[in-house]
């Protein structure tokens, strides 16, 4: 881990001295249409990048990301969809480099936890008008994640949905692909311990939230990707009817309730074991099974956010 500057000096040296990296996946839903206006955009605001990577093959976004942050700069633009940025996450984790977002993805549930504005022209003004945030870092196993992760039908779903549906429906493809698989899906059962306190719950869909937002959609009025907790909930119960009209109602209405209204379990560490063991999806990637302790790490990650953003 290397020593950071105060967030005041970090915040200093990319108005002053404007040392960015611009990374593009090409790949992503608006990626291969936006980076030039990108590039022109973060040029008109005083910006001139070190280098810039337009990348068209997102499995070597690893080795690019690494190569950016060898050139040392202070600000590290990467363009994408959940998954390029989550990439992007686990490489400037504990660093002394903030990412800037340019929200180029379908739900973009990142950049809407940071408050960040959805238009391109908005989110690079952020940069050089925003501030120096430390944000949590939630941590599945030993897998850095910075929005999400869940268990069940949206597993399946990360690997069923189909890039064309992305492209013409935006984040509405998900909802109508989980509807697609729940049919022949089965309900398992979750035990999540929390504080010395085991929940138990039956259900076809279990997420676990650092961010605020999930398909694009609110969680909770009232979480925090800065308040040093995860949330848990379930969509629905080991009915697939009732998941079958949480899932439409809260993909046409975007209404998710508060904290205190709700079944949500909190806190900075959690044990799940789930039966049968489940696979997990975290931030677009499966790897990992339950049982799985999943935490939130304080100030584990810096990010380019607007000046309103509460950094506490």
């Amino acid at each position: 881990m290397s020593e950071l500057r105060s967030k005041a000096e970090h915040t200093k040296a990319i108005r002053d001295l404007r040392r960015v990296v611009l990374v593009v996946n090409t790949r992503s839903r608006r990626g291969r249409h936006r980076y030039f206006e990108a590039l022109r955009l973060l040029q008109a605001g005083g910006f001139r990048p070190i280098r810039t990577y337009a990348v068209m093959d997102p499995s070597r976004l690893p080795e690019i990301i690494k190569e950016a942050l060898e050139l040392q700069p202070d600000l590290l633009v990467v363009g994408g969809g959940d998954g390029t940025l989550s990439e992007a996450v686990k490489h400037v984790a504990h660093r002394d480099v903030a990412l800037g977002v340019l929200p180029l993805g379908t739900t973009n549930n990142f950049a809407r936890s940071l408050g960040l504005p959805l238009d391109l022209a908005l989110a690079v003004k952020v940069f050089s008008r925003g501030k120096v945030a430390d944000i949590d870092l939630g941590m599945a196993g030993d897998r850095p994640f910075a929005n999400l992760a869940s268990f069940g039908v949206s597993v399946e779903v990360a690997g069923t949905v189909r890039p064309w549906l992305k492209r013409a429906l935006g984040r509405a493809a998900y909802p109508l692909t989980a509807l697609t698989i729940l049919p022949k899906h089965t309900p398992f059962r979750a035990f999540i311990t929390v504080d010395g306190r085991r929940h138990e719950l039956l259900t076809h869909q279990l997420n676990i939230a650092n961010g605020r937002y999930h398909g694009g959609w609110q969680i909770a009025r009232d979480i925090s990707i800065d308040n040093r907790r995860l949330v848990a909930y379930q969509l629905g119960s080991g009915k697939r009817l009732r998941l079958l009209g949480e899932t439409l109602v809260r993909a046409t209405s975007g209404r998710w309730r508060s904290l205190a209204g709700g079944p949500f379990v909190t806190g900075s560490e959690m044990l799940l074991e789930t039966e049968p063991p489940m696979a997990a999806d975290v931030d677009g990637e499966v790897h990992l099974t339950t049982p799985l302790t999943i935490r939130s790490v304080p100030n584990g990650l810096r990010v380019m956010v607007p000046p309103g953003f509460i950094d506490t």
